[in-house]
C-alpha cells in the first residue's frame, strides 16, 4: 500500500530531538530523498529551514545555532537536532555539539560481506559474523560516530572504538572517538531503535548539549 509522505518529530529518552520523514513509497533515488527533505523544511516551526553544509560536508540549518545531523535509506529520512548552543562554533569540533546519526534496515544482511572493513579486530570477537541484527546495528554505530567525530578521513576501524554494543532489548551503548593530535579517546554513548524496519543509531558526547527529558 502507498502512503503520502508522513512527517514525525518525537523526542528521544537521551535528550536528541528527532525528526523522521517516510512513506510516498511510490518516489525513488534522489527524487525520493529532495521531496523528503522538503518536507523536513517546510515542517520548522519557525517558518521554513535552509539546510546547507560546511566544508567537511557535515549538515547545518542556515541562521540557526544548533547542531545537526541527516541520514536517510529507502524510505526513511532521519534528522537529529541538540538544543542551540550559541557559545559553540558549528563550523569545529566541540564536546557540546558532538554528535551524529544514521539508519539502516534491520535485515540488511550485506553488511555480513564488509564487516571486516569497518570492525577492529576485538569488534570482529565481540560480534557474532552471523548475527545480522548486532552487524547492522555496528554499521549504524560506526557510521554515527564518523559524523559526530567531525575528522574527514578518521579510520573507521580504529579511530571509532565500539565498547558495549546497543541491542533491541538494551538500546543503550558505549563507544570511544580516538582523536589526533594526543589520541585521547573522548567517551561517547550509543542509543538504538527501530522506526519503519530500520535500525537508528545516534551517537553523542556525554557532555554534549541536550533538551529537558521530561
Amino acid at each position: 500500500m502507498e502512503t503520502e509522505f508522513i512527517y514525525w518529530r518525537h523526542s528521544t529518552p537521551v535528550g536528541i530531538k528527532i525528526e523522521e520523514v517516510s512513506g510516498c513509497e511510490q518516489k525513488h533515488g534522489e527524487v525520493w530523498r529532495a521531496m523528503a527533505m522538503q518536507v523536513y523544511c517546510e515542517n520548522g516551526r519557525d517558518g521554513y529551514r535552509e539546510v546547507g553544509h560546511l566544508p567537511n560536508g557535515a549538515p547545518l540549518l542556515h541562521n540557526e545555532e544548533t547542531r545537526i545531523s541527516i541520514t536517510h535509506t529507502g524510505h526513511l529520512l532521519v534528522v537529529a537536532s541538540l538544543p542551540k548552543t550559541p557559545e559553540v562554533n558549528l563550523s569545529e569540533f566541540s564536546v557540546r555539539t558532538a554528535m551524529g546519526v544514521d539508519a539502516e534496515r534491520c535485515d540488511r544482511s550485506q553488511v555480513l560481506k564488509i564487516r571486516e572493513r569497518f570492525l577492529s579486530a576485538d569488534e570482529l570477537t565481540m560480534i557474532a559474523p552471523d548475527d545480522v541484527e548486532a552487524n547492522v546495528i555496528a554499521w549504524t554505530a560506526k557510521e554515527a560516530l564518523y559524523k559526530a567525530a567531525f575528522v574527514p578521513g578518521i579510520d573507521i576501524r580504529t579511530g571509532l572504538r565500539l565498547l558495549k554494543l546497543p541491542t533491541v532489548d538494551e538500546p543503550h551503548g558505549q563507544a570511544e572517538i580516538i582523536r589526533q593530535p594526543d589520541d585521547t579517546p573522548l567517551p561517547m554513548d550509543l542509543y538504538t531503535y527501530i522506526s519503519e524496519g530500520c535500525f537508528v543509531t545516534l551517537a553523542f558526547s556525554h557532555t554534549c548539549a541536550k533538551y529537558s527529558r521530561r
